[in-house]
């Protein structure tokens, strides 16, 4: 055991552990992407259990459990906090060679300095040990922030959000900027007439403008970008299967909305038309703005139709989808393009046979405005682990610039996430260090250290524009 999770884990060569131990290790974290709670930031929540901070609403560990014969009641059900926690010590070492393995051992490790290795036997020890930490001052929900080095953090709100969250962290003057994000992809969900007009509810009370029309529809959802944009906010985000880009006229597209208002669903191909009209003016109010936008595409989601009906969405019932992505990717990137009205743009794929059409699609569309303005983003979901990132970053390597990559980020509803970019900056660095010690690549540590230290965090830093965060 002495050699596991080590100082020098992932990093196989002397010339990767000095890049990752004089360069990447002691660069600040930019989350510009996750699914983080700004209630519990404003509330500077302290969790009860380490069950509470853990295993709720973890559908990583959750499927995991289940593949391991784990009933639900001790996933989502009634069972105790610690019987939950009991039956995860008993999952985890049957995810050997999974990601979780090592997530688990690392974030024990770098929040609770706590170096055994999690089963059964050291079930209890652990969990008390923790559950105690954590309901002090120093684990409470800012700390654990703090504890990780982070200089900013991006949350993922839905454009009928008050931000009162936000509202309250700027006005307590939190050091750790807490950003919305503008993530509207329930305002352009048409996929069943009932939800959607339930929806234009609770904008109309967001932004206080009645909606009996489609242009009144995007008045109320241009009210909510400013606010957005009032509040803080320089990021939109969309999680699709596809980007959609059908042809499609002003009247076809008010139709369509009318249609929805009278309470009758539309048609596959108007849908997909609706979508792609709305993508559009999103793109549009994005680039007037200067914000950057994220896409996020090829996830096949809520499967499992009789567990959803039972426990709701991002349960754990997710998985990569198949869709075709290249050809309307790049008419729609062509379309704002053409109308100069093209925003920063980062694209992210789920199936892992895309990594070459994303990596070579934004080369299509970077115009020399600012460096890597397209980029194809890291690793996500189900390929945020170590081949997965290796993949990504030889893709990426062979076909665009790394070098003005932006880097890692959470994309978690967990405080106890941010080893993840340790993870990836050690992976990082192993590759630079193999192809230096196989003469791929100069052996220049001070530039490629720049690189490194780019890639950790200038680069995301210039990109977004919070060029004060400071290293």
């Amino acid at each position: 055991m002495k050699n596991f999770l080590g100082k020098q884990f992932l990093l196989h060569n002397k010339t990767a552990q000095q890049l990752y131990h004089d360069y990447a290790e002691k660069m600040p974290i930019i989350d510009y992407h996750c699914h983080l709670s700004p209630q519990q930031i404003a509330e500077d929540t302290r969790f009860e259990t380490l069950t509470a901070i853990w295993l709720n609403g973890d559908h990583y560990k959750w499927r995991a459990m289940r593949a391991n014969g784990i009933g639900e009641s001790f996933i989502t059900g009634s069972k105790t906090d610690f019987q939950k926690f009991k039956k995860w010590a008993d999952t985890v070492p049957y995810t050997i060679r999974n990601p979780l393995y090592h997530w688990t051992h690392l974030e024990l490790q770098r929040y609770f300095d706590i170096h055994d290795v999690l089963n059964p036997d050291s079930a209890k020890k652990i969990y008390d040990s923790c559950t105690a930490a954590l309901r002090t001052p120093e684990f409470s929900a800012r700390n654990l922030i703090r504890k990780m080095n982070v200089r900013m953090i991006c949350t993922t709100d839905d454009p009928v959000d008050n931000l009162e969250h936000h509202q309250k962290l700027k006005k307590e003057k939190f050091e750790i900027p807490v950003l919305p994000a503008f993530r509207p992809d329930a305002a352009m969900n048409v996929d069943n007439a009932v939800s959607f007009n339930n929806y234009i509810e609770r904008l109309e009370k967001a932004s206080g403008i009645a909606v009996g029309s489609f242009d009144q529809y995007l008045s109320a959802l241009k009210q909510r970008h400013d606010f957005f944009a009032k509040n803080g906010c320089s990021v939109s985000d969309h999680g699709l299967e596809v980007i959609y880009a059908e042809d499609y006229s002003e009247n076809e597209i008010k139709n369509i909305f009318d249609k929805l208002r009278s309470g009758q669903t539309p048609d596959d191909l108007e849908r997909r038309k609706f979508k792609s009209a709305m993508l559009f003016y999103f793109a549009i109010w994005d680039a007037e703005k200067n914000w950057v936008q994220q896409f996020h595409l090829g996830a096949m989601r809520n499967n499992n139709r009789r567990m959803m009906k039972q426990l709701g969405p991002d349960t754990g019932w997710d998985s990569i989808g198949d869709f075709p992505q290249a050809k309307s990717l790049a008419k729609f990137l062509s379309r704002l393009d053409n109308e100069d009205k093209l925003a920063k743009t980062i694209l992210y794929n789920l199936n892992p046979a895309d990594n070459a059409v994303m990596a070579a699609m934004i080369g299509n569309f970077n115009d020399g405005s600012f460096p890597g303005k397209i980029q194809w983003g890291a690793a996500w979901w189900f390929l945020d682990q170590k081949d997965g990132m290796e993949k990504q970053i030889n893709a990426l390597s062979n076909m665009g610039l790394l070098s003005r990559f932006v880097g890692m980020l959470t994309d978690s509803r967990s405080f106890l996430s941010y080893p993840r970019h340790e993870y990836f900056r050690r992976i990082l660095c192993n590759l630079f260090g193999e192809e230096i010690e196989r003469g791929e690549l100069p052996d220049d540590l001070t530039w490629i250290g720049k690189i490194i230290e780019d890639i950790c965090f200038h680069n995301a830093k210039n990109y977004f524009g919070w060029e004060k965060l400071k290293a």
